[in-house]
């Protein structure tokens, strides 16, 4: 398994990937994140198992932090443990920084319950670590992740203010 950086070529895939995997409440605009990957402040990365794209990873990087934005296997790949491997290289790719994600929150009274709480053991399982911060990115409840590197809210929230930007920074707030 390799991770690199998308080329044009493979940015149709990544985004149609993009788009079947995260619901529209939780994405951001694509070309506002290709914007924003060409000033060298987000990662464009494709997850390729044997030259053929089975996954996308979308980072931000902002001082010694990066958030792991947007993780997504496709989805007639799932199930064969490329979302384990793929979370070591990022870590491994990262690590000099310290490495973040986001998660719904798991709540008692949500349709997708079982998948919220299937996603936060398999994010556990593979070395990330809670951390008790739980916000609201826009208007989704979520919690944050980490490698065990500790971090403060406001570093967290310092990279949507200082990356994306102060417009979506407001649409980020503490739970």
């Amino acid at each position: 398994m390799e991770i690199r950086k998308a080329s044009g070529r493979d940015l149709r895939w990544m985004k149609k990937t993009y788009i079947e995997a995260f619901p529209r409440s939780e994405r951001k605009s694509f070309r506002l994140m290709k914007g924003k990957a060409k000033q060298g402040v987000m990662e464009f990365l494709i997850i390729l198992e044997k030259h053929q794209p089975v996954g996308i990873a979308i980072t931000v990087l902002h001082q010694d932090l990066v958030l792991l934005d947007y993780f997504a296997i496709h989805r007639s790949c799932r199930g064969k443990g490329y979302g384990s491997k793929a979370l070591k290289l990022l870590r491994e790719r990262y690590e000099n920084r310290r490495f973040l994600l986001e998660i719904e929150l798991p709540e008692e009274d949500v349709p997708n319950q079982a998948k919220r709480l299937k996603r936060k053991e398999f994010y556990l399982r593979n070395g990330m670590q809670e951390t008790g911060i739980k916000v609201c990115v826009f208007q989704v409840p979520m919690e944050v992740l980490t490698d065990g590197r500790p971090f403060t809210y406001e570093e967290y929230h310092g990279i949507y203010r200082d990356s994306i930007g102060t417009v979506f920074a407001r649409k980020v707030t503490r739970l």
